[in-house]
């Protein structure tokens, strides 16, 4: 049972999927680890770095810098180029995972369409969106909202794939494609769609060095860019910032069984709460993340001694990763002493808007190879995360249910609850 101090409702024993269950069939990336789920899996466990040293030009005043970046986006499966619209940097990083999510489940989005099937589309962005409108505007272009421009990005990209349900974007900081898969899931068992695709996706950009350097929440550690992020590393001193898009496709599991479908997982529980304390510095009170993460294991049907493996937040910030690891005690009580826990942001850098899918996906990996991703760079634990952080190697192990965790800036807690689909 749990002993903490924030109870989780519901938790039984061991259960398989019912018909019901939202599961996931499909997996979309580009990632500073991988463009598909085998190779980000064996990168993963393989402890690889994504973090180099880039050209700071096009960003900031540094020519020198480091991050988790992309040099070249991958055609999107399925989708003749001719037929596809200008789209900037943050559409095609978008547009790539979307298509192949849909071509890993096996789901031709017009050909759905067509025979009667909705299909959803959830996008979880931060401000990037802005910078087309923000440059045309700022070089003496149209207005900032003119009728010629384009519509916003998620229809953009809802047009070309056909998708013909709801299309919205989710927006909570670097919790936002966590929120767009949570929406994605309701909308699917309220039945309001057959089909969801939900994710997330983000740039290196001007305002993102700016901002987070102004708010002294990147690592300055140049000298060597692969070892900078440092979670629950005492020497921490800073995230490292990335890019990408990541993409789920979710759908009932009658549905899944029905098409020949085996789902990778299930996304059984969601828990959400708040705690604007600040704007940027986690609540100094661990009750309300450990909150989300009791609800997410209520959601789920599951108590804290079934989790097998917690997917940290820790982005390598030196007062997150403490806040975070008292949220996990508190939200575990005595379980917290034995479950794993790991942050693959040691290795992907902060994905920021996609982080949260992304991390969705390094559960799936877990699941699928029996095998819990390390955090790199974990040579001097810092001694006020007192949790297993799987430091460098990877570890083997049965993975039958995993937690997902996302801190977005301004209070935006979240916890998915992945599970093998018996």
């Amino acid at each position: 049972m749990n002993r903490g101090g924030v109870s989780s409702p519901r938790m039984s024993p061991c259960q398989t999927a019912s018909m019901d269950a939202v599961v996931i069939t499909g997996v979309g990336a580009v990632t500073p680890l991988g463009h598909d789920f085998s190779t980000i899996a064996e990168a993963l466990l393989a402890g690889t770095s994504g973090v180099r040293q880039v050209d700071g030009g096009p960003y900031c005043r540094e020519q020198r810098q480091f991050a988790a970046a992309i040099d070249a986006i991958p055609v999107p499966p399925g989708i003749d180029p001719a037929t596809i619209p200008h789209l900037d940097r943050l559409g095609s990083m978008c547009l790539t995972p979307l298509a192949a999510a849909l071509a890993d489940a096996g789901i031709d989005a017009s050909a759905a369409a067509a025979a009667g099937k909705r299909i959803g589309l959830v996008l979880g962005l931060g401000a990037e969106h802005l910078k087309g409108w923000e440059a045309d505007f700022l070089s003496g272009g149209q207005r900032v909202f003119s009728p010629q421009q384009a519509p916003s990005l998620v229809h953009i990209l809802a047009g070309i794939l056909g998708i013909n349900g709801p299309a919205v974007t989710a927006a909570a900081a670097c919790a936002s494609s966590g929120y767009a898969l949570a929406l994605g899931r309701r909308w699917v068992r309220a039945g309001l769609v057959d089909v969801c695709l939900a994710g997330g996706c983000d740039i290196l950009s001007p305002t993102g060095f700016a901002a987070f350097y102004n708010l002294r929440a990147l690592s300055r550690r140049g000298d060597a860019p692969a070892q900078a992020s440092r979670p629950f590393d005492r020497d921490r001193d800073g995230f490292v910032i990335g890019e990408g898009g990541a993409f789920l496709v979710l759908e009932r599991y009658s549905d899944a069984l029905a098409r020949g479908v085996q789902p990778r997982g299930e996304l059984a529980g969601v828990g959400m709460s708040g705690d604007a304390s600040h704007m940027v510095i986690p609540s100094p009170d661990p009750t309300q993340a450990a909150r989300a993460i009791a609800l997410a294991l209520g959601d789920a049907g599951e108590a804290p001694e079934e989790v097998d493996y917690i997917n940290a937040h820790a982005a390598g910030t030196p007062v997150g990763d403490v806040a975070e690891a008292a949220a996990i005690r508190l939200a575990f009580g005595t379980a917290a002493e034995r479950v794993p826990v790991s942050s693959t942001k040691s290795m992907s850098g902060h994905l920021l808007s996609g982080a949260a899918a992304f991390e969705a996906i390094a559960c799936l990996a877990a699941i699928d190879r029996q095998c819990l991703p390390p955090t790199i760079n974990l040579d001097s634990p810092d001694d006020r995360c007192p949790l297993d952080h799987i430091p460098h190697i990877a570890r083997k192990r049965s993975v039958r249910v995993t937690a997902s965790n996302s801190f977005g800036f301004g209070g935006a807690n979240l916890c998915l609850v992945i599970r093998r689909v018996a």
